[in-house]
């Protein structure tokens, strides 16, 4: 199977930048989105032979999930048992081997003013994926917002404390794993830097390569042996971000 995740920061922005091209040349059988900043009804995307769910929050332009599966789940979740669902954060899809999981998770923003929420939802996620994985396997991706380590982004040294790179955020990444999950990009490439997912408008950040990879596919540790490869598409754009691909042999 081939599943894609994408942070398109804005879906309606991102279909004017070739966004269709690509998800027709992909052939993913489930391509999911975050930070789509729609309402349902508001982007003329309907791909053939995909069921599609949305997730919008409450707030207009801001947030959003979405997902596009060629096999029609077995159920369909919304936000994490019934709570976290202002924001429209994460979808889950229940199949007969696997949940999917996609999700958009909270940015602790500057200053981390944002910080508590974060580690709540962070505990919210963690409890409600571990769960999940005593059923059967979980595939949880999305933009996870954490480096967790300096590997994982380009000026580590600077962004010491910030959003996406304080002690709080990539501890509840380590305790995510430790909880029976892998990163299935880091556990196929342990060595690799310079791979990013993230860049900022700023400072020609992509054309310099300064990036962040806080895009994931993270899966329940016995699923690692279906996975086949963990990519991050660093040559797609339309986004601050790029696409990341996981390919598994069943």
């Amino acid at each position: 199977m081939k599943f894609i995740s994408w942070n398109v920061n804005g879906f309606r922005a991102c279909l004017q930048k070739g966004f269709e091209e690509f998800f027709n040349s992909a052939d993913a059988d489930i391509f999911c989105l975050q930070e789509t900043k729609m309402q349902p009804g508001q982007a003329d995307f309907s791909p053939e032979g995909y069921h599609i769910y949305y997730h919008s929050a409450i707030k207009k332009g801001y947030s959003g999930t979405a997902v596009f599966t060629k096999q029609e789940p077995l159920s369909v979740t919304y936000g994490i048992n019934g709570e976290h669902t202002d924001e429209g954060r994460v979808i889950t899809c229940e199949f007969e081997k696997f949940y999917f999981v996609c999700c958009y998770v909270p940015n602790a923003q500057d200053g981390l003013k944002r910080i508590d929420y974060r580690m709540e939802f962070e505990d919210a996620i963690r409890g409600y994926l571990s769960e999940l994985d005593k059923k059967k396997p979980v595939v949880y991706c999305g933009d996870l917002n954490v480096a967790h380590n300096e590997i994982d982004l380009k000026n580590y040294k600077t962004n010491v404390g910030n959003a996406g790179f304080s002690d709080e955020e990539r501890g509840k990444f380590t305790e995510l794993l430790a909880a029976g999950f892998t990163d299935s990009f880091r556990k196929l490439y342990p060595d690799t830097a310079g791979v990013y997912s993230w860049w900022s408008y700023r400072f020609n950040a992509r054309k310099n390569n300064a990036g962040w990879r806080i895009d994931y596919f993270v899966v329940s540790d016995r699923f690692m042996e279906n996975v086949e490869d963990s990519q991050i598409l660093t040559d797609v754009y339309g986004s601050d971000h790029c696409p990341v691909m996981l390919l598994t042999k069943d």
